[in-house]
This record gives structure tokens, sequence and C-alpha cells, in this order.
């Protein structure tokens, strides 16, 4: 039976979460298929994956330096309330996609609303957490090394 290593295909379900229980994403529904290093899992969860074969199932607990990292106070950004379209219903708490001068997109959760500034919080939701992990791998193909 395959072992998942660096370039293996894996197919597996599974579920992030606060060590207080909370949960964060949760694949049950609908099994994931990634490449592993492909960028898809963040480099802490393809760690906890390696060596695992189909049919093996992880808990681990992540600290925030090997899940999403600290939570870094510069991505914290006054946004001008005039930067928002007219009539747009802000609250604390709402996630928001916003347009990057390079085309990508990012989100941001709106802290707090004042009638002339938005405060958004770049970092990820869960940076500055410990994140607990689990996987249930469903499927491993390994690619054919080049002869």
């Amino acid at each position: 039976m395959e072992e998942i290593m660096p370039h293996s295909v894996v197919t597996l379900h599974f579920k992030l979460g606060l060590e207080d229980g909370t949960e964060a994403f949760d694949t049950e529904n609908e099994p994931m298929t990634c490449t592993m290093g492909d960028g898809t899992l963040q480099p802490g969860l393809e760690l906890a994956l390696y060596g695992l074969k189909a049919g093996d199932e992880q808990t681990i607990t992540l600290t925030p330096e090997q899940a999403w990292g600290e939570r870094n106070p510069e991505l914290l950004k006054d946004i001008p309330r005039s930067d928002f379209p007219v009539g747009s219903m802000l609250e604390a708490g709402q996630i928001l996609a916003f347009s990057l001068p390079d085309g990508e997109e990012t989100t941001g959760t709106v802290l707090a609303v004042e009638s002339d500034q938005v405060l958004v919080d770049f970092n990820h939701p869960l940076s500055g957490h410990a994140v607990v992990f689990y996987a249930r791998v469903l499927e491993v193909h390994n690619p054919i090394a080049a002869e």
C-alpha cells in the first residue's frame, strides 16, 4: 500500500478546528484531492500526512507557527468608509473579499465600523491559534518515478 510522500496525489476527508472544539472547516460531505507540495494545504498540514496510507486516520494539534502563524498587527488596516460601495451594510464579524493591486483577491474580517473608517483584519482567521487537524486518508497515488 502506498504511503503519502512529496508529490503524492491524495484524496482525503479532513477537519480543522480550534482546541475548544470550534470547527473551522470540514470536507466530510465532499472529499478533497490534492497533490502534496502544490500549495493546496499548509506545509504543517502536509507534514502531518506524510507516511500515512489509504485507510489511515490522524489527529494532531499544530501550533500557530506550524499552521497559519502568529497574528500580525500590521495586517490590521483602517480603510476609509468611502472606499466601500454607498449603502453597503458593514458590521463587525463580516468577512469580505478585497481585490489587491496585482489582481489577486484576499479576504478580510471587519472588526469595527465607524462613520468614516472601517477596521479590517487581513490575518488568516486561524492565525494565532493552535489548530486541531483530523484527516482520514481515502486514496494515495504516487507518481511513477522517471527512469
